[in-house]
């Protein structure tokens, strides 16, 4: 576990802010983040299913409307979430942390970065077809965005979780006890 922002290993981390879970594509945010939220009786948002809600899915909006299009709303998603007043579990897509904008924003928040390798998300990235940026090529596409984003969510993070080897209960079981003692 590291620390950036405002959690000293002394002080417990107070619900009273958003949580926000960052991290490479098919890190397991969604799921760590929807078992934390249940866990301690917080509201869960997944920004990438919020996209999808409002606008389709993601691959559509890829393959109609580009990258750029995709980054645009999927920034004005994050800003909404991040500007809600009760304070909730929220998991960002991947790329989200891209934007300037969205970066600056995660500083009302306690960020967490759930970092893992490609030989724990590799059985997640071959068989799913939903994610666009990994065409053609899964896993070279994957390392190659991995090595690009590894730095911005090591920046950005008040909190890292090495995810490898863990079970999802144990993932959430590292990140409560992190959070609420101040445990490594």
């Amino acid at each position: 576990m590291s620390s950036r922002r405002g959690l000293p290993r002394s002080r417990s981390w107070s619900s009273d802010r958003h949580l926000v879970l960052m991290g490479f594509m098919a890190a397991g945010k969604s799921v760590v983040g929807r078992g934390f939220a249940a866990r301690q009786g917080m509201p869960f948002l997944d920004t990438d299913e919020a996209v999808v809600s409002r606008y389709g899915p993601i691959a559509g909006i890829f393959s109609a409307y580009g990258e750029h299009y995709f980054r645009e709303v999927e920034a004005r998603t994050v800003a909404a979430a991040l500007e809600a007043r009760v304070p909730t579990v929220i998991s960002l897509g991947g790329g989200a942390v891209l934007d300037s904008g969205t970066q600056q924003l995660l500083g009302r928040a306690t960020v967490v970065f759930l970092d893992t390798d490609l030989a724990t998300v590799l059985p997640r990235i071959t068989r799913a077809g939903h994610r666009p940026l990994l065409a053609p090529d899964p896993v070279r596409r994957w390392q190659e965005l991995a090595d690009i984003r590894r730095p911005i969510y090591e920046s950005l993070a008040d909190i890292t979780i090495d995810t490898r080897g863990l079970t999802v209960p144990a993932i959430i079981d590292r990140l409560t006890s992190v959070l609420t003692k101040g445990e490594d």
